[in-house]
């Protein structure tokens, strides 16, 4: 009797133990648009890695790169209703839900990466980073896309008026539409996923993303010419469903925004330094690269999307930024 008495005892002792195993265990489900040879990815693998390291595999992550789970607004969606874990996405795919953050994508509002980091990571950046709880979000950080350049197939831009005439593709920020349009080109939304399709088949002429996504994406097979235009400087943001987020122990929140705010910072040092190399791989694909710019005449054309922005959202967080670039 002693016997049988003991060994239920042990058996129920093994079935709490897998059961509180089983629940110690979190899988975070990471989402992204980017292909697996991008920088984003590395900054996933580079989470994963760590965030599994660093609570002994209590918490998990599993990533879903290259749109797998949809668009940049279904993956948002599905991070604030928890269907997805964490999301990362541009910056400006947030301003339905947050007009004002859209200040950071004006065009020229960064004149250097390091002005834009100290702003996004300063008090400015991480107020609009707590917004996102109202949200249903835990914002984590901004990693970088970069500086946004334009590609065509028509020739070399180095005035507006080279803009002028071509069908631009263009994202859902309302203030790159309006430059675009202040520049007297055609632009058209479309998806990233279905880009270069519309690249090939002449939907639209000419693109404008960040180095690292021209090469990742491999758009250089179906664009000639690539111009340093730097007309906005293009942050990403990080953000976690809040729920799953606040569900997590104390120390694995704390490991979470360590891991985060590391896993940021070296995708940004990677950005700067493989982007000489980048540059190189896309003219040795056949690209022609352009360097002859004219920045202010540029600067002096889209100033009407500055004010067009603050007449509609107000001049609070843009002079924040201005203010704080200052520092």
């Amino acid at each position: 009797m002693k016997n049988h008495l003991t060994k239920i005892g042990l058996a129920t002792f093994l079935t709490l133990s897998m059961a509180t195993s089983s629940l110690a265990e979190v899988t975070l489900k990471f989402a992204h648009a980017a292909p697996e040879t991008d920088l984003q990815q590395d900054l996933a693998k580079f989470f994963q890695k760590e965030v599994d390291a660093r609570t002994n595999g209590e918490v998990k992550v599993q990533i879903f790169p290259q749109g797998q789970l949809g668009n940049d607004a279904t993956m948002i969606d599905g991070a604030r209703a928890g269907i997805i874990d964490v999301v990362m996405v541009g910056l400006n795919n947030f301003s339905g839900l947050m007009p004002e953050s859209a200040a950071f994508t004006l065009p020229f509002m960064f004149p250097t990466r390091e002005t834009a980091y100290s702003v996004l990571d300063g008090d400015v950046g991480q107020s609009v980073l707590a917004k996102f709880e109202d949200h249903g979000l835990k914002g984590l950080g901004f990693p970088e896309n970069g500086y946004r350049n334009m590609t065509n197939n028509k020739g070399p831009i180095r005035t507006p008026d080279d803009v002028a005439g071509l069908r631009m593709r263009v994202n859902n920020s309302k203030a790159l539409n309006d430059m675009f349009a202040a520049l007297d080109a055609n632009p058209q939304q479309i998806p990233v996923a279905e880009l270069y399709t519309a690249l090939e088949t002449g939907v639209v002429d000419s693109q404008d993303h960040p180095i690292g996504v021209t090469l990742s994406f491999k758009f250089y097979e179906v664009q000639d010419y690539l111009s340093m235009t730097q007309h906005a400087y293009s942050p990403l943001a990080v953000a976690m469903n809040l729920s799953k987020f606040n569900g997590l122990t104390e120390e694995q929140q704390k490991t979470v925004l360590e891991v985060a705010a590391e896993a940021v910072a070296m995708q940004r040092e990677l950005s700067i330094s493989k982007e000489d190399e980048m540059i190189t791989a896309l003219e040795e694909a056949g690209m022609k690269v352009n360097r002859d710019v004219d920045g202010a005449a540029f600067q002096d054309k889209v100033k009407p999307v500055w004010d067009a922005f603050i007449e509609q959202n107000g001049d609070t967080l843009v002079n924040a930024i201005l203010a704080a670039s200052q520092n």
